[in-house]
């Protein structure tokens, strides 16, 4: 049986920084990662499209709260302790500058991955982190003050053991073994799956601002929308999908939204109809694209408005004028699934955090028991929000693990 200080279960982005962090701080300590694949950090790997989204531009902990749809009471001594600033100084005193994109997130200079992937692999070596790699995890056991990790290349005994696997069904399944509750796990960011004839062939297509409300909840969001081949997915959808995951995974992924592409009341939309009736008379709707709308968008909600390609402004009915009102500010469209947002696979669920103590990301039931990242019941919306969680919790860890 093989002795360690401190082992730490899972080789991603909170794993890493846990233990990067804890050797640092205490260079005494014999510091070994478990990685049940053949190498780590994959999600780190290709997140934000092979860029790496590492954190997002917001410098308050109060608004950084509110993007964790699970976490966001939590959150917020955490966040006073390291949060964006410190994440990004720590990166830059590594040699990794980031920068901040137009919508808040941040990336490495290099818009690669591959720079965050290898600070962790060099900061591992240098601070004598021992990295191993095809250890799965069978069991976890306590005895007497040290913990007894059994894995399929043979077992370990250490002082202090930290879970940071992430949304692990096994390692929650071992959890629960030691009088753990878990949340059970549903997708948390997804795109949605719609068959409609309005946005039939014109992938691609964006409408910058967006509201969407999700009938009969209490779900709403705004933001760019975007077209897919298969339904409608960017920021306004993704928002959706983490604030209701729970909600929506109870409705089997089958509901209706309604949308409104323009941000003016019926009402409003109406009385503007009414006047490019007179003002364009003689143009037909269809070519007159209005509202800053995407022109294959406009088109495709003038032609589900009773109208051809055709039809004047002058001779616009009463209905087709109401029906073209009604398209463009409540639009309903039937959900019938969905799909995950690239591969970044985000669940909401994992280990109840009334079992935790946040000012040290301790287990409440098991003394020298730590967690970090995803494996708790905390998620957040896209933007890099989910690294910075990775970061803080695998941060304040280490200062409790390393004193």
């Amino acid at each position: 049986m093989i002795k360690k200080d401190v082992l730490i279960v899972g080789g991603g982005a909170a794993g890493f920084f846990a233990a990067i962090n804890i050797a640092e701080q205490n260079p005494g300590l014999k510091v070994a990662i478990l990685e049940k694949a053949k190498e780590g950090l994959q999600k780190v790997k290709i997140s934000g499209g092979g860029r790496c989204n590492v954190t997002h531009a917001e410098f308050i902990p109060k608004e950084l709260i509110k993007n964790y749809p699970r976490g966001e009471k939590e959150l917020l001594g955490p966040f006073h302790q390291f949060m964006t600033g410190d994440t990004i100084e720590w990166f830059e005193s590594r040699g990794v500058e980031l920068k901040i994109e137009e919508d808040g997130r941040m990336f490495p200079l290099s818009n690669s991955s591959q720079t965050i992937v290898d600070c962790f692999l060099n900061e591992a070596e240098k601070h004598q982190v021992e990295i191993l790699y095809n250890h799965g995890v069978n069991a976890i056991k306590k005895a007497e003050n040290l913990w007894v990790v059994e894995t399929t290349q043979g077992d370990f005994v250490a002082d202090k053991l930290v879970v940071a696997t992430g949304s692990s069904p096994k390692m929650w399944k071992l959890l629960e073994g030691l009088n753990h509750t878990v949340i059970q796990p549903v997708p948390s960011l997804f795109t949605f799956d719609i068959k409609d004839e309005r946005i039939k062939d014109i992938p691609g297509v964006v409408a910058q601002q967006v509201e969407i409300k999700v009938l009969e909840t209490d779900l709403y969001s705004e933001g760019p929308l975007l077209i897919t081949h298969v339904g409608m997915s960017a920021p306004a959808i993704l928002k959706l999908s983490a604030y209701g995951a729970l909600e929506l995974a109870k409705r089997n992924y089958n509901f209706q939204i309604e949308i409104n592409f323009i941000k003016h009341t019926f009402d409003d939309c109406l009385d503007v109809l009414k006047v490019l009736k007179h003002e364009l008379a003689k143009k037909t709707v269809f070519k007159s694209t209005q509202f800053d709308l995407p022109k294959r968008l406009w088109h495709k909600l003038v032609l589900a408005s009773f109208m051809t390609e055709d039809t004047r402004w002058a001779d616009m009915n009463k209905q087709q004028l109401e029906t073209l009102a009604g398209q463009l500010t409540q639009a309903v469209f039937h959900v019938t699934g969905k799909s995950t947002f690239k591969d970044e696979f985000v669940t909401a669920g994992g280990i109840d955090l009334k079992e935790i103590n946040f000012k040290t990301f301790e287990s409440k039931l098991h003394e020298n028991l730590f967690f970090a990242g995803e494996v708790l019941n905390i998620d957040a919306i896209t933007g890099g929000f989910n690294f910075q969680n990775a970061w803080t919790g695998a941060f304040i860890v280490a200062k409790a693990v390393s004193n």
